[in-house]
Order: C-alpha cells, then structure tokens, then sequence
C-alpha cells in the first residue's frame, strides 16, 4: 500500500531532453507517461508542475527585459504541459492541464476547487505556467501547488543525481551524499535542493520533499510509493 494519497510530481525542462537531445524527446516523454500512468492506477492522485528550459534558458534572454524573458519562459512550460498532456492521454490517462497564465484555446485556467475536484476523479493535473508571475521560479510553483492541492510530499524529479550532496558530484567525486536533512539545514548550506524561496514555503507548511534521479529505472514510482529513493528534505 502506498504511503502517500496524492502527490506532486515536479519536473523540470531538462526531464523532456533524451539522448537524442531533442527539445522534447519522445523516448523519454513516454517513459514518464508510462510510470505517472501506473502511479495513478496505484489510486495516488498525480499533480505535475513543468520546467521550460529545454526550450528557454536565461541565457537566451541577454538583453532583454527580465520581465519579458519570464513570460517568455511561462510560455515554454505550457508547451512541455501540453506535449506531457499528450503522452498520457495516449496511455489512456485522462489528463486535465491548467495554466496560471490565461491561454483558454489550450489550457483551462488554474482554478485551485477544479483542480482539486479533477485529482479526487482521478485525473491528472498538469500546472503550466508558473506562478504566473515573473521573479518566481517553477520550483516556487510547484511547492505552491502542492500545499494548494494538499499534496502529502513533492517529487522533485533530477536528471543524473539521485540526491542532495554537499557538492556537485559531477564536478567533485568526493561529494557526500544526505539521505536525510532538514529544511534549516539545507537552506543554512545553501544546498541546490531548489531555490530557496520554495524551500521556505515547504518548511512553513511542513511539506516534505523527497529529491531522486529521473533516469533511475522506476524512479517516479518508487518516489510515489514512499520507498526509500534519493535524499528526503523534511522536518526534525
């Protein structure tokens, strides 16, 4: 039996990219289509916040107003919702997504009571968009979310690294991996859990965070069922 009843599953831009390297990569689209389906079929209701920056970076955006370019990186998150939205509703997974900033041809709007009424018929629920202000990241939106859809953990799906380390492991082989720690104390060492405005909302609500690698076999499912994957971020 699962330890959680409803969860929030946040992906970034870089989860879409395969080895193909394509912005959005249809190997890879599908492998998260298929084990988000099967959590689902577990009776765990399935919330899911998108990343853009397969498609857009900071970087693209020298010299633009900073305003503007996190519009911009809005848009290529509903582009990701969409493509995801697709996949599963292949799989026969009845898919709703809501966008905080208005786009009505594509998406519903972000209503919190339709959401939640969408995740009690089993549905899954992609949030596009954001918060839909600039200045906030999809982390911030993603930890939003799930305290609004009263989500019990947040997913924080990684390409690559299955945890928190006191270090980049991908530059330093000597990291030390944390299977657990807590909110202060990921936030007092500046820990790249997320950026920190969304680890202060978790600790604030109590929201426990569990940090694991995407690209383990069963990696969404096993996070979902509450097994013991990557580094969990939690109270004392």
């Amino acid at each position: 039996m699962s330890k959680y009843r409803c969860v929030l599953l946040k992906l970034s831009g870089e989860a879409f990219i395969g080895e193909s390297r394509r912005v959005v990569d249809p190997v890879k689209l599908a492998n998260v289509a298929q084990q988000v389906k099967r959590v689902s079929e577990e009776g765990i209701r399935v919330a899911i916040v998108v990343g853009g920056g397969n498609i857009w970076r900071g970087s693209m955006a020298k010299g633009m107003d900073r305003v503007t370019a996190d519009y911009a990186g809005m848009l290529a998150t509903i582009i990701n919702a969409l493509a995801l939205q697709d996949a599963l509703e292949n799989l026969g997974v009845i898919t709703r997504t809501q966008s905080a900033v208005t786009i009505q041809a594509v998406a519903e709007p972000f209503i919190r009571r339709r959401a939640i009424r969408h995740l009690e018929k089993g549905r899954v629920v992609i949030f596009a968009g954001g918060t839909g202000n600039p200045y906030m990241t999809t982390d911030t939106a993603a930890a939003l979310r799930a305290i609004e859809v009263d989500a019990e953990v947040l997913l924080m799906a990684k390409n690559n690294v299955d945890g928190v380390y006191d270090s980049d492991p991908r530059k330093n082989p000597q990291a030390v991996k944390f299977d657990r720690l807590t909110y202060l104390k990921a936030i007092s060492l500046r820990l790249k859990v997320m950026d920190s405005t969304a680890l202060s909302l978790c600790m604030d609500h109590k929201l426990p965070i569990v940090v694991f690698d995407l690209n383990m076999p069963h990696s969404i499912e096993r996070a979902a069922a509450g097994e013991t994957i990557g580094t969990l971020v939690a109270s004392d």
